[in-house]
């Protein structure tokens, strides 16, 4: 796609994201055909998120990196998104629905980097994964179905658009965690009170840090590395929970703590 394209489609899914609407897909001319052109359009968006309100881009999100939300989402790989400064939040909080088309929530384990991550110049094993990481945090990852058919509207699209990205909230920052075996960590979703799911660790590509590893390894095909402060969500271990305006969210991941969300009407 050319760079007038690319600015265009943007443009369009900015504006979706502060207007929230059910979205029937970019014009045919706009839509992305493979993953290079939508994520040349996502840094376009991610341009216009902090030109308009949003401030940095200050993470990621990743999805589809469990075998619950590959089954669910009809996608076989992880995808990568951005999370904004104005839309990361910390212990509980509230959200507008009225800023969201159909609001639902994941159970994700965050981490905090404490020192750059960068594919290109080593290489990248769970080892120095892990030596990058200074916090882990119980996390919910707020996501948003803005389309009249998620299912239908390509991975392409869905990816130029932060993967359903709405909102990030974040639990106890968890310091002393090295003694933690990510892999057996169970996270649980709970929504008014009842528990609707449950995961561990290991679901997220055999080993949490197997998606650190490829975030580090994207972003050096993307010429970027994954910076000292940036918080990522590895992925949500529950399918993800739509839900009613009124409703409440809540995760907790053995030895990392609870989050809640309420989403208010």
């Amino acid at each position: 796609m050319d760079q007038t394209a690319i600015i265009e489609a943007a443009n369009i899914i900015g504006g979706l994201r502060v207007r929230p609407k059910a979205f029937a897909g970019l014009p045919e001319a706009l839509v992305p055909t493979d993953a290079d052109a939508a994520y040349d359009i996502q840094d376009a968006v991610h341009d216009w998120f902090s030109g308009h309100g949003f401030g940095p881009r200050i993470g990621y999100k990743i999805g589809c990196t469990t075998p619950v939300m590959q089954r669910y989402m009809g996608i076989d790989h992880p995808c990568v998104g951005g999370i904004f400064e104005a839309r990361l939040n910390h212990s509980s909080a509230e959200i507008d629905c009225a800023s969201l088309n159909r609001p639902g929530a994941e159970c994700e384990i965050a981490v905090e980097i404490g020192e750059a991550l960068d594919a290109r110049e080593t290489t990248i094993d769970q080892v120095r994964a892990a030596e990058a990481i200074t916090a882990l945090y119980p996390a919910i990852e707020v996501v948003d179905d803005r389309y009249r058919d998620i299912m239908g509207i390509g991975t392409p699209t869905l990816i130029a658009d932060d993967f359903c990205q709405s909102a990030a909230v974040l639990g106890p920052r968890n310091t002393d965690w090295r003694g933690l075996d990510l892999g057996k960590l169970t996270g649980r979703t709970m929504v008014n009170g009842t528990e609707v799911g449950a995961g561990i660790g290991a679901d997220v590509l055999g080993h949490p840090l197997n998606a650190l590893i490829w975030l580090a390894e994207h972003l050096g095909t993307r010429g970027r590395a994954l910076e000292e402060g940036e918080i990522v969500l590895l992925g949500s271990l529950v399918q993800c929970q739509w839900l009613e305006p009124g409703d409440a969210a809540a995760t907790e991941i053995d030895g990392l703590g609870a989050v809640s969300v309420l989403f208010k009407p």
